[in-house]
């Protein structure tokens, strides 16, 4: 004898059509700051207008890649110097949606340059 009742299966054709809601993170980077901002602005609104749970956008630190390197090809001369700096954006969004819901929102259109990784956690 088990302590626990056993649970009789569903009938064929009642099964639950709940769908399973999933913890959804979104991650958006790119060295444009206003395509970056409008794609998570439609991001968001695409969320809210199907009322799902949303959090963020979240900044997270801007990435400086720095390269100093001489001017002059050969090395003579005066001792000039270029400086670049890429700077690249991070933004992160987290959804609680099942995704089929997901891939409708993250079906937008997405700006050039921002690359959109979305990742699911269950846990």
């Amino acid at each position: 004898m088990s302590a626990y009742a056993k649970k009789d299966p569903a009938p064929a054709g009642m099964e639950e059509a709940t769908p399973v809601v999933h913890r959804i993170r979104i991650t958006l980077t790119s060295r444009n700051v206003k395509n970056i901002e409008k794609v998570c602005a439609d991001l968001k609104k695409g969320a809210l207008d199907k009322k799902l749970k949303v959090s963020g956008p979240v900044r997270l630190p801007t990435k400086k890649l720095k390269i100093t390197t001489r001017k002059a090809p050969s090395g003579e001369g005066t001792n000039t110097w270029d400086r670049f700096e890429m700077r690249i954006h991070k933004r992160i969004i987290d959804l609680h949606a099942p995704s089929e819901v997901v891939k409708q929102i993250t079906s937008i259109s997405i700006e050039p340059g921002v690359e959109v990784d979305v990742t699911i956690n269950d846990r």
